[in-house]
């Protein structure tokens, strides 16, 4: 059984522009085992950045158990979770978002999934918890794997691009910089007037990420209009968002999503999302077979750790992929 979660204090005077009305919006929905998952796969990319997987073939015992060991934590005191904080950036975070100021009504673990590379403040987290959570973790990441590189591996077909498993292959490395997030938006005492931000709008910065949450709403999408849209909530599927890194590998054909989660609602949300990083060191820029001529790549190179680092320095909301984008000559730019 799953105890009650703990009070949590949290600035809630951060509210969401009236501006941005959210509606509902037709997901789609990609049957991973359909033989046109391809080519429906790349459509949702181009037009949305984001898609719901079904028949992913992840056991769903496995989600409940993660679900439940997580709560588990979450509902730690204060003074032992923070044991595993602050984050650096793996570890145990509340309220605050990265190192630029932003604020959120959460409480989130950043995981290192590379178990090559060691985290001091990952396994502080698993020490406040039982062995069976970091056991379904570590399955949990293997499935996510699976799951990112058969996407990108369906992508790289569509798109015929070359070498074989250029983009999967970035995941699958045991040099690969991927990681898990949970975040926890901790239920209200009262629903508030206004809808809160959980957190910020802001694009993803690797190849995709792979979503899942339990049956709380609260996550919504931006459209190419710039209006948000609700996501339905489905705690047996699972969603994947483009990351800035694809768009750059495919000349902006593939577009990253900016995303963000409001908190509206007396019951708490809880989300798991793996990030399919590349290798630190890996170039990333324009694939050449999809881009064969420089001048028509809109991005130019840069190393993931360079970008990574870019990212983590600005405020959420910020447009990073700037960084990467090519500058016009000034006899254009000045047309």
């Amino acid at each position: 059984m799953v105890g009650l979660l703990q009070p949590v204090t949290f600035n809630s005077e951060v509210y969401v522009n009236p501006k941005c009305k959210p509606s509902p919006v037709p997901v789609p929905v990609i049957d991973l085992t359909d033989p046109d998952a391809k080519t429906q796969i790349v459509k949702a990319c181009e037009d949305l950045g984001f898609f719901k997987v079904v028949n992913h073939r992840v056991r769903p015992d496995l989600l409940t158990q993660l679900e439940e060991e997580a709560n588990k934590f979450f509902a730690l005191p204060q003074s032992l979770k923070e044991k595993a904080g602050p984050p650096d950036p793996f570890g145990y975070g509340s309220k605050r978002i990265g190192p630029s100021g932003d604020m959120g009504w959460l409480e989130y673990i950043l995981l290192n999934t590379n178990h090559h590379l060691s985290s001091t403040k990952t396994t502080a987290v698993f020490q406040q918890t039982h062995a069976i959570f970091r056991e379904a973790v570590e399955e949990y990441m293997d499935e996510m794997k699976r799951m990112a590189c058969k996407v990108l591996e369906i992508v790289e077909e569509e798109l015929s691009i070359e070498p074989k498993e250029k983009l999967s292959k970035l995941v699958k490395v045991k040099e690969s910089d991927s990681c898990l997030r949970m975040n926890h938006y901790p239920e209200k005492q009262e629903t508030p007037a206004k809808e809160e931000i959980g957190f910020g709008e802001h694009t993803d910065p690797q190849l995709i990420s792979v979503l899942r949450s339990n049956d709380t709403e609260g996550l919504q999408i931006c459209l190419k209009d710039g209006s948000w849209v609700a996501v339905p909530p489905d705690h047996s599927s699972f969603f994947v968002i483009v990351g800035d890194t694809l768009q750059v590998m495919t000349n902006g054909r593939l577009k990253s999503v900016k995303h963000r989660v409001l908190t509206n609602t007396k019951k708490s949300r809880l989300s798991m999302i793996y990030f399919a990083g590349p290798p630190l060191l890996e170039k990333i820029a324009p694939v050449s077979c999809l881009v064969p001529k420089q001048e028509d790549r809109l991005y130019k190179e840069l190393t993931w750790s360079q970008y990574k680092s870019h990212c983590y320095k600005t405020k959420l909301g910020d447009y990073r992929l700037g960084l990467f984008e090519k500058q016009l000559p000034f006899s254009l730019s000045n047309v």
